[in-house]
């Protein structure tokens, strides 16, 4: 079975992300074409990149980066659910995903983002780390306006059409996560 891990992309105190990463999951675990996994970076305590060596090289020394690289290595695609701070994604984020390479490779990647403007240019950088990391970026994408998706700015909830939105995103993953694997094989 096909699994992807819904990678919980802030670690602020009080974030917004987890109302949106568990309404991401709850959708996701009610389809029967793939195994879903919430991952949250705050459960994996990385600090600021530690490796001595490039990670496209493969050569983790330190606990926390194997654990980091055994959790990622076991999924086939991910959805990255993100905030935009700066007009970028979050500092944990980009960090999180600099610690590896290989276990990134050839796997398929769907974005699930929210802002003032809706993530969307944390999906832009998002994006071009994605093809630097060979991932295949699905074009669907699920933008949450700071506005209209929550109250107050932070109790979440989401348009009606949000739904239909993350349903595309996640056939598209699904679909390419299952193209992808005979180069993850290979």
């Amino acid at each position: 079975m096909t699994k992807i891990g819904i990678i919980l992309g802030s670690t602020r105190p009080g974030r917004n992300g987890e109302a949106v990463a568990r309404w991401v999951h709850d959708v996701a675990v009610q389809r029967d074409d793939a195994e879903f996994e919430l991952v949250d970076l705050l459960d994996y305590k990385l600090p600021h990149l530690d490796e001595a060596y490039p990670p496209s090289l493969g050569q983790y020394s330190q606990p926390h980066t194997l654990s980091w690289a055994s959790k990622i290595a076991s999924f086939d695609g991910f959805v990255m659910v993100t905030p935009e701070y700066n007009h970028s994604t979050s500092g944990a984020l980009k960090n999180a995903i600099d610690f590896l390479y290989a276990e990134w490779n050839n796997k398929a990647v769907g974005f699930v983002s929210y802002g003032s403007a809706g993530g969307t240019r944390a999906v832009e950088h998002l994006r071009l780390i994605a093809g630097e990391l060979q991932m295949a970026d699905v074009r669907a994408q699920v933008a949450l306006s700071l506005f209209t998706d929550f109250e107050n700015f932070s109790v979440f909830k989401p348009g009606d059409f949000q739904r239909d939105a993350l349903t595309t995103t996640l056939d598209q993953v699904v679909s390419w996560s299952q193209a992808l694997a005979p180069l993850r094989a290979a």
